[in-house]
C-alpha cells in the first residue's frame, strides 16, 4: 500500500498529537506494534487522517489483526473517497479484496474488485491501480491453467507498472511472469524473472506488505519444482528480514513454516518440530489457514518419518481440518503401519483427483512407492514415467534424484537389479549433491537390496550400515527397524527370496494360512498366493511343512 505524496496537518489535543507523532516514528522503525497501539490511542481521542489510517491498516496487517486490517482499510478507502480521491480509494478496495481471497471470502472479494474497476472507469486517464487490478487476473488463468493468457495479464501489469514507476507493481508482477513460465517448464527464464524480482525485495525497494507477499510466493514456487537450493537461500532471507523485524507476526510465521520443511529436508528433525509448531502459534494468531495447514504438515511429516504415528495422525488431521489435502504423507503413514491396501487407495484417489502437474510432483514419488509395496509393478512404472517426464522437463537436482530413485526402484522390483544399481546411484549422489541426508539413506537402503540381488553380499552389507547410520543419527526410528531386519537376514542362505518373501514365510513358519496371511499384511490373497508360489520354486519344496522345516534350518525364524 502507497502512501499519498500530499502531507496532511493534523489538530488535536496535545495528548493525541503525541500519540500521532510516537505512533508515526514507530512505523518509520518498523516497530509495527508499537505503531499499531500509538495509533490506536490517538484515533481514540480524535478520527485519524488518511494518511495515519493507512498507517494504522498496515500496522494491523503486519502484526496479525486481521479484522481490525480489514476495518481500517475500510476505513481508508471511504476517506480517499470523502477526498475525491478515486485512484487511491482504487487502490485501497484492490487491497482489500485481495485479503478477502486470501481469507477464501471470495464473492466479497469479487466485491471490492468490482468497486475498484468501477471507480477507475470513471477517472479519464491511465493509473498504475489499473496494473494492480490485472494481478487477480493472472492468478485466475494459472488456477485455470490457461498460462498464455496468465502471462499476457502478468506483462501488461509490468509495463503500466514500470510507465508509472510503482516498484511495487514491477516487481510483483514481474514474479508472476516467472511463475508462469516455471508452469510451462521454461524454468530457466522464470528463475531469472523471479530472482529479478527478489532484487527489489532484498533491497528493501518495496513497501512491507509486498516484500512479505513476494518473498513466500518465489520461496513456494521453487518448493513446487524442487528447487531446493533456491528455496534454502530465500528462506534465510526471508527469516533475517522477519528478526530485523521483532514485532513482525504476519510473515515471520510462513517464514517458520517454510524454515521447518528445510529443516526436515537437510535432516535437523527437532528444529523441523520446533519451528512448526512456533508456525502453528503465530499462523492461527493472524488467520492464515493456508500456513497454518502447511504448519500443521510439515509437523506431521517429521512424526511420521520418527515413527511416532498417533502424533503423526493428529497432525495429519490438523491439516486436514485448515482445508488443506494431507496427502501423500498421510498414505505414507498408511504404508508404514503396514496398512497397504489403504495407502493404495489415498494415493489412487489423490493422483485421479489432482489435474495440476504442479501438484502431482509431490504425489508421484509416493505413488510409486506404495505401488510397488502393493506389488502392481505397472501402476508404479506409470507413475515413474510420469515422474521422469516431470524431473526432465524442470531440470531441478532433486527431481532428478527422485525420477531416479523411482527408475531404480522399479527396476529392481522388475528383477533388473543392474539396471537399477545404476539409477540409485545417480540418485544417492544427487541426494548428498543437495544435503538431503534422509532421501539419500533411504536411496542406499535400495542399492543395499540391488547389491544383495547381484550376489555382492559385502557391497550390501556396506550400503545397508552406512543407511543405519544416518537414520539412526537422525531419529528415523521405523527405517532402523527395517534395516535391522534386512541386516539380520542371511542372503547367502535365502535362496533370492525378496524381504516380502521372507516376510511371509516367517508367517508360513508359524503356522498361518494364506488367508491369515493376507490379513495381517494387508495384502490380497491373490498376492500372497504369489508369493507362496514364488518361494516355494525358489526353494525348491513342495509343501509349507517343507518350506517351514527349510526357514528353521537355515536360522530364518
Amino acid at each position: 500500500m502507497g502512501r499519498s505524496d500530499r502531507r496532511r496537518s493534523n489538530g488535536g489535543s496535545p495528548e493525541e498529537t503525541d500519540q500521532r507523532a510516537l505512533g508515526r516514528e514507530a512505523y518509520e522503525e518498523r516497530a509495527w506494534d508499537d505503531a499499531y497501539r500509538r495509533l490506536s490511542k490517538a484515533d481514540d481521542v480524535a478520527p485519524l487522517g488518511v494518511e495515519d489510517l493507512e498507517r494504522l491498516a498496515m500496522s494491523a496487517y503486519l502484526t496479525g489483526r486481521d479484522e481490525e486490517y480489514l476495518r481500517a482499510l475500510e476505513r481508508t478507502h471511504h476517506a480517499y473517497l470523502d477526498a475525491g480521491e478515486c485512484h487511491r480509494a482504487a487502490r485501497c478496495a484492490f487491497w482489500l479484496g485481495l485479503r478477502l481471497v486470501f481469507r477464501g471470502e471470495m464473492a466479497q472479494a469479487a466485491g471490492w474488485f468490482g468497486r475498484a474497476h468501477r471507480l477507475l472507469e470513471r477517472e479519464p486517464h491511465d493509473c498504475a491501480e489499473q496494473g494492480y487490478l490485472m494481478l487477480p487476473h493472472v492468478e485466475q488463468h494459472l488456477a485455470a491453467g490457461n498460462l498464455e493468457a496468465a502471462y499476457a495479464a502478468a506483462s501488461g501489469a509490468v509495463e503500466i507498472g514500470e510507465r508509472f514507476a510503482d516498484t511495487d507493481l514491477v516487481a510483483c508482477a514481474r514474479h508472476l511472469q516467472g511463475r508462469v513460465l516455471l508452469r510451462q517448464r521454461r524454468t530457466t527464464e522464470g528463475f531469472a524473472l523471479l530472482d529479478e524480482a527478489m532484487v527489489s525485495v532484498t533491497a528493501g525497494e518495496l513497501s512491507p506488505l509486498l516484500t512479505g507477499l513476494i518473498y513466500c510466493s518465489v520461496i513456494e514456487a521453487c518448493q513446487q519444482v524442487h528447487a531446493l537450493g533456491r528455496a534454502r537461500e530465500w528462506t534465510s532471507a526471508l527469516g533475517r528480514w522477519c528478526a530485523e523485524q521483532p514485532q513482525l507476526i504476519s510473515f515471520s510465521g510462513t517464514c517458520l513454516m517454510h524454515r521447518a520443511e528445510i529443516k526436515r529436508l537437510s535432516g535437523a528433525w527437532q528444529d523441523a518440530i520446533d519451528e512448526a509448531q512456533q508456525a502453528v502459534e503465530r499462523l492461527t494468531q493472524s488467520n492464515n489457514r493456508k500456513d497454518t495447514a502447511g504448519a500443521w504438515y510439515q509437523l506431521a511429516e517429521v512424526h511420521r518419518l520418527r515413527g511416532d504415528f498417533d502424533a503423526a495422525e493428529q497432525a495429519y488431521r490438523s491439516a486436514s481440518q485448515y482445508g488443506f489435502e494431507p496427502q501423500p504423507g498421510l498414505a505414507l503413514l498408511r504404508l508404514a503401519e503396514r496398512h497397504i491396501d489403504a495407502a493404495a487407495a489415498a494415493i489412487r484417489r489423490v493422483m485421479a483427483a489432482t489435474t495440476d502437474q504442479m501438484k502431482r510432483i509431490r504425489l508421484l514419488p509416493a505413488h510409486v512407492e506404495i505401488m510397488l509395496a502393493a506389488d502392481n509393478i505397472e501402476e508404479a512404472r506409470c507413475a515413474c514415467r510420469e515422474l521422469e517426464d516431470v524431473a526432465e522437463g524442470y531440470g531441478t537436482e532433486p527431481l532428478r534424484a527422485l525420477a531416479a530413485h523411482a527408475r531404480g526402484a522399479v527396476e529392481l522390483a522388475g528383477g533388473e537389479a543392474q539396471a537399477a544399481a545404476i539409477w540409485l546411484r545417480r540418485a544417492i549422489e544427487a541426494w548428498q549433491q543437495v544435503d538431503a541426508p534422509y532421501e539419500a539413506a533411504r536411496v542406499g537402503v535400495m542399492m543395499g537390496l540391488a547389491c544383495r540381488a547381484l550376489g555382492d553380499s559385502d557391497g550390501a552389507v556396506l550400503e545397508l550400515q552406512a543407511a543405519r547410520t544416518v537414520f539412526q543419527q537422525l531419529g528415523a526410528t521405523p527405517d532402523v527397524s527395517r534395516i535391522d531386519t534386512l541386516l539380520d537376514t542371511r542372503p547367502d542362505e535365502a535362496r533370492g527370496l525378496s524381504a516380502r518373501e521372507l516376510q511371509v514365510l516367517r508367517l508360513i513358519a508359524s503356522g498361518k494360512t494364506n488367508k491369515e496371511i493376507a490379513n495381517e499384511l494387508h495384502l490380497s490373497g491373490k498376492t500372497v498366493d504369489r508369493h507362496v508360489s514364488n518361494i516355494f520354486n525358489k526353494l525348491d519344496v513342495p509343501t509349507r511343512t517343507a518350506a517351514t522345516a527349510w526357514a528353521y534350518e537355515h536360522r530364518l525364524i
